[in-house]
């Protein structure tokens, strides 16, 4: 074991995984009324249906025409290990599950009563878990839904930060199953850490990977017992290992850090876009959290998906950033929660920016928030937003997921900030259906063929090329695709040359040829200096 007393590093290839009972933690089992409605319709019945045939869903997380459907991978012999963990669930999270039930009711109360007439006389018969939480109200077209208080569900019997906890373990350079449906069980080589997502003893170890701490003190700020310093002294080295090369001293650089992470540097300033980043570089062909600046002055967040606003690697840069921007919600809404409030409740720094808001950055440049198009499967989300950065001169796009089904908006993205120099585009232009991310806070039942017209969905090569045109752009980059090894575990994603995805890539760097436009299909790493 090492000197308490002497100066360590955390390692490159610790991996700080955070769970909500046990299950790998985004955005919508974290938030209380999305978690508390993924819990009882998704989690649960999950539960339920490996402890009645565990079998079934071993076969079925083995079979790679079923990588990332929504099965248990707990190997049988652990069976009553999930039931446990399911009794524990329903005994310890029966508020949530009851709140889960009143919006059920309140929306059917909704169906049955409100025919545009005043909606005053259904509060009384609303459920006591919504009592004070929401509010009832029509739109537009006379069509009546529950709106959620949502910052006073944070300090509701809906949010329960004992649901949270951390487990720490090191990247072993195999590529990590998908686990988005699969609880985390305590396994060897792993420790477990029973504290919340806010623990301020998180920021101590996250920041002993860039000015080292003691043993001493990362076991006291984690509140560890004797076997857990024991592990803790498998996650520090005595030496940091920080690419030499992180800062630059002139000009400018983006560095693509795979999928839909961008950083972007001036000797000023740093801005990291989407952070899902590797913890480990054994095989010399990523970047990883040993690359990124010391400090970093935003991280921008484009949408509340989970491949796009990673909590793991979310936390371990909360120590080192100075404010998270991300796109305001539209208050209330079941499927649009508030990314602020989400962040907020972890000790994030938080800016919430509207369409072509601009935030400065050291140096003179600036970041603006531009509109969002498509991509959530045509469901009232106001909580997405690409970027324009204006970095050392140069001006990048930053398009995410968002579509190009209406180019119009683009001219006016144009016309309103400049030319672009680099646009960044999303292409998964065949994606997962309705259901598969939102099944657990639909109201109402959809036909498959209903859910399977609404994909998440990035742009084609006739609306990528319809972007290129409007915003005038002399480059294109297609990323976010998912294609990269270390993100397995939340993308579960597999491409082939005769895929759709890829085939209309192909036909967009064709097509982009023919314009003389400078344009390439990113993956792993690339970095462009100017």
């Amino acid at each position: 074991m090492s000197d308490s007393r002497e100066r360590v590093f955390l390692r490159s290839n610790a991996i700080i995984e955070p769970l909500v009972d046990r299950f790998y933690a985004w955005m919508h089992i974290v938030a209380p009324a999305q978690a508390s409605m993924n819990l009882a319709n998704v989690q649960v019945p999950l539960l339920e249906s490996y402890v009645h045939s565990p079998q079934v869903h071993i076969a079925a997380s083995n079979n790679p025409a079923l990588r990332g459907g929504y099965f248990v991978n707990v190997e049988e012999e652990r069976a009553a290990e999930v039931a446990e963990l399911l009794d524990t669930i329903k005994r310890d999270r029966a508020d949530m599950l009851a709140f889960a039930a009143a919006i059920a009711e309140a929306d059917d109360l909704l169906r049955q009563n409100a025919t545009g007439f005043d909606l005053t006389p259904l509060y009384p018969k609303l459920p006591p878990a919504l009592n004070g939480l929401v509010e009832l109200a029509y739109d537009t077209s006379n069509q009546a839904s529950v709106h959620v208080i949502e910052l006073l569900l944070y300090h509701s019997k809906a949010f329960d930060r004992r649901r949270q906890s951390v487990q720490l373990s090191l990247d072993d350079g195999v590529e990590r199953p998908f686990i988005l449906s699969t609880p985390r069980l305590p396994s060897p080589g792993v420790l477990d850490l029973p504290i919340p997502f806010d623990h301020p003893g998180l920021d101590v170890l996250m920041r002993a990977r860039t000015v080292g701490s003691t043993v001493a003190e990362l076991r006291e700020a984690l509140e560890l017992d004797d076997a857990g310093a024991v592990f803790l002294d498998r996650l520090v080295a005595p030496a940091p290992s920080l690419a030499p090369d992180r800062h630059i001293e002139s000009g400018g650089r983006i560095r693509y850090f795979g999928h839909a992470c961008l950083v972007l540097q001036s000797p000023e300033a740093a801005v990291v876009v989407d952070p899902f980043i590797s913890t480990d570089n054994r095989h010399g062909d990523r970047y990883t959290l040993d690359d990124l600046p010391d400090h970093i002055d935003l991280v921008l967040i484009t949408h509340g998906h989970q491949d796009h606003i990673v909590l793991e690697t979310l936390l371990q840069l909360r120590s080192r950033t100075d404010a998270i921007v991300v796109p305001r919600s539209s208050r209330g809404n079941l499927c649009d929660p508030s990314i602020g409030l989400y962040l907020k409740s972890m000790g994030f720094t938080v800016i919430e920016a509207d369409d072509f808001d601009e935030i400065p950055l050291p140096g003179g440049d600036r970041v603006v928030a531009t509109p969002f198009l498509g991509e959530h499967s045509d469901l009232d989300i106001r909580a997405k937003s690409t970027y324009v950065v204006q970095l050392a001169g140069l001006s990048a796009f930053i398009g995410a997921d968002s579509s190009g089904i209406d180019p119009v908006l683009y001219r006016f993205i144009r016309s309103h900030l400049g030319g672009i120099d680099k646009a960044f585009l999303g292409m998964e232009c065949d994606g997962a259906p309705l259901t598969w991310l939102y099944q657990g806070l639909l109201t109402r039942p959809v036909t498959k063929k209903m859910s399977d017209s609404r994909k998440l969905s990035g742009s084609n090569a006739e609306q990528a090329g319809a972007i290129m045109n409007e915003l005038g752009a002399g480059e294109a980059y297609i990323y976010a695709m998912g294609e990269e090894s270390w993100q397995g575990h939340v993308m579960a994603t597999t491409y082939t040359p005769d895929t759709y995805q890829i085939q209309q890539i192909e036909e967009f760097l064709t097509w982009c040829k023919g314009q003389d436009i400078t344009a390439e299909h990113l993956f792993n790493k690339r970095e462009w200096r100017w």
